[in-house]
């Protein structure tokens, strides 16, 4: 997971800011419960939204509470975790774990080993307690890892096999809602690999590293490529979002899907322009 699915915040009301914060917070408290501070620190935004997604489907009983941290050391922030809560966090674990063992695989990114390491152990009662779930994911990580090294060319394909892993994220229960979680999950992936590929491609490029986009950042209307197959991939998600007889959080998932996800996009846009304008001035 890479943190690209945000909410936009100028656009939510108030009171659904509270309740994604208290998830967010909930999801927080659950990795550090379970698993530590080597856990919490993978927490990021995308999990938030998978625990929003499946909490406004399922409704399962929630908790509530209040927590201190060291972010918020004096005032209490609202907390809700559910069983979900707890799902999300052994699925962030997982995904943490093995996305470090490809990075020092791929990079021999010492950093990313030792802190695998610090997870090892959780990972591994993770993995017993998912272990068809964790199968698939580690199998489709290892065909991406072995298709990047083999430099392939073809950007579906890759962001397909991404997809894959997300489709068994978002696959929570075996019940008439699986097929459309998983589409869900499916393109949802293919635009997180997608958006993660064109926010690091300058950065890939310079390093002699994997992207996809590598022949393609450089030529003209590149921006708007990206912009369009992106917009396939979202639409594609979102078309099976409205399948789901979602009541419950809906504003604060629709405030993501059809905003808060560009929020990164138009980010590295802007700068990217920014730069180039930069390098035009100091080339006149």
């Amino acid at each position: 997971m890479f943190g690209y699915i945000v909410m936009n915040k100028p656009e939510m009301k108030f009171k659904d800011f509270d309740v994604y914060r208290s998830f967010y917070c909930g999801l927080c408290r659950e990795l550090r419960e379970k698993y530590g501070i080597a856990g919490q620190m993978s927490l990021n935004y995308d999990m938030t939204f998978v625990i929003l997604l499946l909490s406004g489907l399922y409704e399962p009983p929630v908790r509530k509470g209040t927590t201190r941290c060291i972010i918020h050391p004096v005032i209490k922030q609202p907390v809700r975790k559910n069983e979900i809560t707890e799902y999300a966090a052994d699925m962030n674990l997982l995904l943490t774990y093995y996305k470090c063992i490809d990075d020092w695989k791929d990079e021999k990114k010492h950093l990313r080993l030792a802190y695998a390491k610090l997870l090892e152990g959780s990972n591994k009662k993770t993995e017993a307690a998912y272990k068809e779930k964790t199968k698939k994911i580690v199998f489709y990580l290892d065909q991406l890892s072995e298709w990047e090294k083999a430099g392939e060319k073809d950007i579906d394909k890759m962001a397909g096999c991404f997809g894959r892993i997300m489709e068994e994220i978002f696959a929570f229960r075996q019940d008439n809602w699986e097929p459309t979680l998983r589409r869900m999950g499916f393109y949802l992936g293919k635009f997180i690999y997608l958006l993660d590929a064109y926010d690091d491609v300058e950065k890939d490029a310079e390093n002699g590293n994997y992207n996809p986009f590598a022949e393609d950042y450089i030529m003209e209307g590149f921006e708007e490529q990206v912009r369009q197959i992106l917009m396939m991939m979202l639409a594609e998600a979102c078309r099976e979002f409205e399948k789901l007889p979602i009541i419950k959080y809906a504003d604060i998932l629709r405030n993501i899907l059809y905003s808060g996800v560009w929020c990164r996009f138009q980010a590295v846009s802007a700068k990217r322009r920014e730069e180039q304008e930069k390098n035009h001035v100091r080339s006149i």
